[in-house]
């Protein structure tokens, strides 16, 4: 009875604030109609034709023998990319908290190798590798001589997503190590074990569901890939790509929906795994902090074969990314080694640099603050407030994690352009600037919202109760409370969500039209034409966009923000 007058009394408070009624019909409508409506309109494109309800469209496609080829192709990819990005990730997070590194340099060369793929174009490292290892490539031509070397296709693309999203694994291997209590291997030393049996029989049971969580990251983020395998996959399609292909080249946009349903099904499979099963296994597994601090190994025997290995891979990477200011700057790749600015003076004079890189800015600028600001919102009510639609909010802005761009772009081609909403608001965003902002948004809300979650669980309920017990409003108490006790969380989102923004390509290739021009979008353009000096000039230049806007950031959290850094992008 008391039970049911309390809820009683909830239910009431809650409907007595508009403001926070009002923010949760409009979450509502907002992840519905731009994230599950695109997606229910891809099943129902795919099953609807103008017999009925069939799946002949899937019997269709299913029979064509390069969609065979491009599943085989993409499992194959991905099954080696997660494989092998866990393995690296771990060995470069063990040799962080487990051994004692010389020079705090090779520190802070690991750590700047885990943020280099994060905040560069998705495609650098595939315009780095044609350039080495191609048949004009430095070291393959000039250093060993090899004239007809062939750097597309399956290792290509293994190769570069490999390079491109171990540092994720790393970043998850890391703190999962980290959380490990030095006393439980330390016990197995004492005992006689050895350091690799002290890993095979404690670290790594330990470790083992984060382990296979890291896999199953970055089988999805391999899968999900278009922009690498476009670059750099030559005939060697994947889903991704042969969604883009059905699309530009078959026209067949009925066709596509049902690829991208295949490639939806596979990753949302693969989500739900991971996040339900494997990151609520590892989070039982490890809980709390380590009890003291660990001992670090310094047998030399163990430190010297992992450094070297970290430090080899570290540096090929550098290397991979010292190549494409090299390639805006030489006069011919391949050829001429000359230097010249004449590939930067084309990006602005006959190239139309400056719009590129201002609709690309624009856009990203003003779909950042709203995508930090929503992240945190819905951070809130799933984390402080109690309702009914709360567990919707919560799957729904998370699911975007799982569907990958080109699916994404496909619905919202469908959806918008030719769905249910014939005439109207939703019929006029299509082809506009404001469709590709919304698309920038849904893209990098669920890591917004699950740097909230974790910022907003360690806050205290009684700060914020003792704020409604004096008369505030849900609004109220959210600015001047619970936002500023999350502003590092806030600000990184922010960051991340431009950087997210303006080095896309796979959701947005699809939607972009005349109207706008967007530098991923040139940089695929003129890498697919074989202009890499173009390329790298436009590449160049974003980089130095998105790796200056992470320093600002980190300046302005240092000194206006509650931490030392934004630890992870």
């Amino acid at each position: 009875m008391a039970r049911s007058q309390s809820r009683e009394l909830e239910r009431k408070k809650f409907f007595a604030d508009p403001i926070m009624v009002t923010t949760i019909v409009v979450l509502i409508v907002f992840l519905t109609l731009f994230i599950l409506y695109p997606l229910a309109i891809l099943l129902i494109d795919s099953v609807i034709t103008g017999e009925g309800i069939s799946l002949s469209v899937f019997q269709r496609v299913m029979g064509m023998p390069s969609f065979r080829r491009a599943i085989t192709n993409t499992l194959k990819v991905g099954f080696l990319v997660g494989i092998l990005s866990a393995l690296i990730g771990l060995l470069f997070a063990y040799v962080e908290e487990y051994v004692q590194l010389k020079t705090k340099m090779l520190a802070g060369l690991f750590k700047v190798i885990s943020m280099l793929p994060v905040v560069s174009p998705p495609f650098v490292l595939s315009l780095s590798m044609i350039m080495l290892f191609g048949k004009a490539g430095i070291i393959t031509r000039y250093l060993l001589h090899i004239y007809d070397n062939n750097v597309y296709g399956f290792w290509g693309i293994a190769i570069v997503q490999t390079l491109t999203f171990f540092p994720v694994c790393y970043m998850m291997m890391k703190g999962l190590l980290r959380n490990i209590d030095p006393s439980l291997e330390e016990a197995a030393r004492d005992m006689g074990a050895s350091r690799l049996k002290v890993f095979n029989t404690v670290t790594l049971p330990l470790i083992l569901p984060g382990l296979g969580n890291a896999f199953l990251v970055t089988f999805i983020e391999s899968i999900a890939d278009f922009a690498n395998p476009m670059i750099i996959g030559g005939s060697y399609d994947t889903l991704a790509t042969s969604i883009y292909l059905q699309i530009t080249g078959a026209y067949d946009k009925q066709g596509a929906s049902a690829m991208a349903v295949v490639l939806l099904a596979i990753t949302l499979m693969m989500f739900i795994v991971q996040k339900y099963y494997l990151e609520a296994k590892s989070t039982a597994t490890l809980t709390g902090k380590a009890s003291r601090q660990r001992m670090m190994i310094t047998d030399k025997s163990v430190t010297r074969p992992l450094t070297a290995f970290c430090l080899l891979v570290s540096l090929f990477v550098v290397m991979m990314y010292i190549c494409v200011p090299l390639g805006a700057l030489f006069k011919t790749w391949g050829y001429d080694f000359h230097l010249t600015f004449k590939w930067f003076q084309m990006v602005f004079t006959r190239y139309k640099g400056f719009k590129a890189f201002k609709d690309s800015f624009l856009l990203s600028l003003i779909a950042s603050p709203i995508t930090a600001l929503l992240s945190m919102i819905i951070s809130y009510l799933v984390v402080k407030r109690s309702f009914r639609a709360k567990g919707f909010i919560e799957a729904v802005s998370m699911l975007a994690m799982a569907v990958p761009g080109t699916v994404l772009g496909v619905g919202y081609i469908r959806g918008f352009s030719a769905g249910v909403f014939r005439s109207g608001f939703l019929q006029s965003l299509y082809g506009t600037g404001t469709l590709l902002v919304i698309v920038f948004i849904v893209r990098s809300l669920p890591t917004g919202t699950r740097s909230g979650i974790s910022a907003l669980r360690q806050i205290d309920k009684s700060i914020e109760e003792s704020a409604y017990d004096m008369g505030a409003d849900s609004f109220r108490v959210f600015m001047t409370v619970t936002l500023p006790l999350i502003k590092d969380s806030f600000l990184s989102g922010l960051v991340t969500a431009f950087v997210r923004s303006i080095t896309a390509i796979s959701a947005i290739i699809l939607l972009v039209t005349p109207k706008f021009l967007l530098i991923t979008v040139q940089i695929n353009e003129f890498a697919e034409k074989g202009s890499y000096g173009i390329a790298c000039a436009f590449a160049t230049i974003l980089i130095i966009i998105t790796y200056g806007s992470v320093t600002l950031m980190n300046l302005f959290i240092k000194h206006f923000g509650t931490s030392r850094e934004i630890k992870e992008v």
